[in-house]
């Protein structure tokens, strides 16, 4: 017995120690795992950071690639060196010249963000730069402008600080200009335009939001490609600075190309009795040029219920300003169309056409209009539509009766 015992106490002594040993075993097997856990994790991590900063730094496209727009390795020591190149050009982002003008009218703004930009209104009266108030001409064409050197001729020689240019045409297509022509990389980011549709008011609205973000832009007037100018630009130009007024048509028709466009469900925002109707050529301030960018209330009512056949182009505007701007607008047009053949287009003016009594007869079609409350013979600046036969007529003409 005093054997067994003595077998037992010696068992029992050996036991912990097998125990102990065990246990540290457990714990190295432990922190080998968690090691080798934590270093798979670390590479992990740095194959997923370094993925995200190349596909940070590496832009698709020619315009924010790294071939054309890459930062100085010491941008950010001071203010000096806060630059980048630009299509090959040295230029600060924090200037006020590049948050006045844009050299470049390319840019990747939806819609959104830039009715948003165009819509911000400085709140001091006073400009911190040399302000010279521009007439902003907007061009709406599907295409080329087939009175493109009539209006070269028209802009030679005037002073680009008073004018600026912006060329929507469907997408697609570009203008193909000489780099000495004004309308050199004027065309703005466009996008398809089907007549009749809604889509003709966000082209405007588009024209109106690019020309906005040039504070030196006064007065903006919409033109068509077919469309041009029956005087010459200085005429225009104070015929427009001068003014107190806009100049959109808006008008109430009862028939069923008026009244009978209207959707009753549009009240009680907008009733029958507001409904107005006008030509889409326009002519507007910078103030209520920001109104109408700004606008999503009643332009979602157009774009509801304002479908083909109600054609939106001629009631948003004029129907919008009637209803809250009505004081600050002339009630006219400044582009003379002929509507005499009652159709559901004007009159297409052809080489035959052009004559110089002709020319006399679109200035003088209208006895006499308002101005500044004041009676003028002096109603209409522009005339459409032209068919590109007209050119070279026109341009006999411009020196001896157009003045340019």
């Amino acid at each position: 017995m005093v054997r067994n015992r003595e077998k037992e106490e010696s068992e029992s002594r050996l036991i912990p120690p097998v125990s102990i040993s065990v246990a540290d075993s457990s714990i190295s097997l432990v922190k080998v795992i968690s090691t080798l856990i934590i270093f798979v994790l670390g590479i992990v991590i740095g194959l997923v950071s370094s993925f995200h900063l190349r596909k940070y730094f590496t832009f698709e496209g020619d315009q924010f690639s790294f071939k054309s727009i890459y930062f100085e390795t010491e941008q950010f020591s001071s203010h000096d060196n806060q630059m980048m190149l630009v299509n090959g050009e040295r230029d600060d982002c924090l200037s006020m010249e590049r948050f006045l003008g844009q050299r470049n009218l390319i840019h990747q703004m939806t819609d959104k963000e830039l009715f948003w930009r165009a819509s911000l209104v400085p709140q001091k009266e006073e400009f911190p730069f040399r302000r010279v108030p521009r007439v902003a001409f907007m061009f709406l064409t599907r295409g080329p402008l087939p009175m493109l050197p009539l209006w070269e001729r028209f802009f030679s020689g005037q002073d680009v600080e008073k004018y600026s240019i912006y060329v929507h045409a469907l997408p697609g297509f570009e203008l193909q200009v000489s780099n000495s022509s004004v309308f050199y990389r004027r065309q703005i980011p466009s996008q398809h335009v089907e007549w009749g549709s809604v889509s003709l008011v966000d082209a405007e609205k588009r024209l109106l939001a690019n020309a906005l973000l040039d504070f030196s832009n006064e007065r903006f007037v919409l033109i068509s490609e077919s469309c041009i100018p029956i005087y010459n630009f200085s005429t225009i130009y104070s015929y427009l600075m001068g003014s107190d007024h806009s100049f959109v048509e808006s008008y109430d028709n009862p028939s069923r190309y008026g009244r009978g466009r209207y959707s009753r469900w549009m009240k009680p925002d907008i009733r029958l009795a507001e409904w107005r109707k006008g030509s889409q050529w326009f002519e507007i301030r910078r103030n209520l040029a920001v109104r109408v960018v700004a606008d999503s209330k009643y332009y979602l009512l157009f774009k509801k219920y304002c479908k083909p056949s109600c054609y939106p182009d001629e009631h948003y505007i004029p129907t919008y300003l009637r209803k809250f701007y009505g004081a600050l607008n002339a009630n006219r047009t400044i582009t003379y169309v002929d509507w005499s053949q009652m159709g559901p287009h004007p009159a297409t003016f052809v080489a035959a056409n052009i004559t110089v009594g002709f020319i006399h007869s679109l200035r003088n079609n209208v006895t006499q209009c308002s101005y500044n409350s004041r009676n003028t013979s002096l109603c209409h600046l522009f005339a459409r539509k032209f068919d590109p036969s007209s050119l070279d007529p026109l341009l006999n003409l411009t020196s001896q009766v157009l003045g340019f």
